[in-house]
C-alpha cells in the first residue's frame, strides 16, 4: 500500500528533523513554515512541496501534522481564513505533536469530528537529534481506533509510542511531566545559587547531593550549567514557562490550584522578564544569583 502524503507545519528545530526523517523513509510530504529557508532545505531533499495556507496543505494531504510553539498558534492553523477546518479531509487524522493546552485540543477534536476527521495529540519526548532518527518518545492520546489506524506511521517517527487514552490524555501527561521536570530545574538551581550566595563551594554541594536521593539527571544538568558553565540541557526557560503556564490553565480547567507550579511559574516569569527567556533552563541559577530583596 502506498505511503500516505503528509502536510507538516512546523520546521523548527524539532518539526525540521522529523520531516527529514519522514522523507529519508519515503514518505512525500506538503509543508509550510515561516522560515523560508527551512522550507528550502525540505524542497532540495525531493519529494516535497511547499502550500501558501493551511486549508491548501490540509487539502493535498493525507495526515495533517503540527509541530508549532502554543496552542494560540495551533487553534489559529486550525480555525483562521484559509485554516484546516476548512480544508481537511474527511476520513484524514491531524496529528498535533506540540505542547498544547487539553482543552484546546478537546474543542478542536470534536469540530474535527463533525467533519468525519480524527484526530491524536502527540507531544514529544527527547530531541531533535532522536527527531532526525524517528527515536522520538511519543505520548498519544485520542480514540482507540483512529490511534490504531495510525500507529505504524506514530512509529514511523518515535521508537516508543505509548497510547494513553482518550484524546488529551498526551498533552496532560506532557505537561505533568514538564511541571515535574521544571519544578526540579528550577529547585536544583536554586539550591546551588544559595550555595554560591552562602559561600558554599557548588561542587562539593553536587558531590553529597548526588551520593543520595536526590540524583537524577536534571540534577546533573543543573551542575553542569551552575559548576561547570556548560549549558546543555536543550530547553528554554521561554518554553519552560509556556509549559507552567498551561499546566496551570488545565489545573484551573480540572477544578483546582497548584501553588507548587504556581511558585514554579513566577520564577520562570521572572527570568523571562529578566531578559533570560532564550537561555537554557539550568541558566535560571544567574537569576537566582542576582536577585535581590
Amino acid at each position: 500500500m502506498s505511503k500516505p502524503v503528509i502536510g507538516f507545519i512546523g520546521l523548527g528545530l524539532m518539526g525540521g528533523n522529523m520531516v527529514e526523517n519522514l522523507q529519508k523513509r519515503g514518505f512525500e510530504v506538503v509543508v509550510m513554515d515561516l522560515d523560508k529557508d527551512a522550507v528550502q532545505a525540505v524542497l532540495a531533499r525531493g519529494n516535497a512541496s511547499e502550500a501558501k495556507t493551511p486549508k491548501e496543505l490540509a487539502e493535498r494531504s493525507d495526515v495533517v501534522e503540527l509541530c508549532v510553539t502554543t496552542s494560540e498558534v495551533v487553534e489559529h492553523l486550525v480555525y483562521g481564513e484559509d485554516g484546516i477546518l476548512a480544508g481537511i479531509k474527511e476520513g484524514s487524522v491531524l496529528i498535533d505533536f506540540g505542547t498544547s493546552i487539553p482543552a484546546s485540543t478537546k474543542k478542536i477534536g470534536t469540530d474535527l469530528s463533525a467533519k468525519g476527521v480524527g484526530m491524536i495529540d502527540a507531544p514529544l519526548g527527547r530531541t531533535p537529534t532522536h527527531a532526525k532518527d524517528g527515536l522520538l518518545n511519543i505520548m498519544a492520546g485520542g480514540d482507540r481506533a483512529t490511534f490504531e489506524k495510525y500507529e505504524s506511521l506514530l512509529k514511523e517517527q518515535g521508537e516508543n509510542v505509548f497510547y494513553l487514552g482518550p484524546l488529551g490524555a498526551g498533552h496532560t501527561t506532557k505537561l505533568i511531566n514538564n511541571f515535574m521536570g521544571m519544578t526540579t530545574v528550577c529547585a536544583m538551581s536554586q539550591a546551588f545559587a544559595a550555595a554560591e550566595l552562602a559561600g558554599v563551594d557548588r561542587g562539593q554541594l553536587f558531590d553529597i547531593m548526588s551520593s543520595g536521593p536526590s540524583n537524577s539527571p536534571f540534577m546533573k544538568f543543573c551542575k553542569n550549567y551552575a559548576v561547570d558553565g556548560v549549558s546543555d540541557l536543550g530547553f528554554s526557560i521561554n518554553n519552560a514557562n509556556k509549559d507552567l503556564r498551561y499546566f496551570n490553565q488545565m489545573i484551573s480547567d480540572l477544578g483546582s490550584r497548584s501553588l507548587i507550579a504556581e511558585g514554579t511559574s513566577a520564577n520562570l516569569q521572572a527570568a523571562v522578564e529578566a531578559g533570560k527567556g532564550t537561555g537554557n533552563v539550568p541558566e535560571i541559577f544567574d537569576y537566582f544569583v542576582d536577585l535581590k530583596k
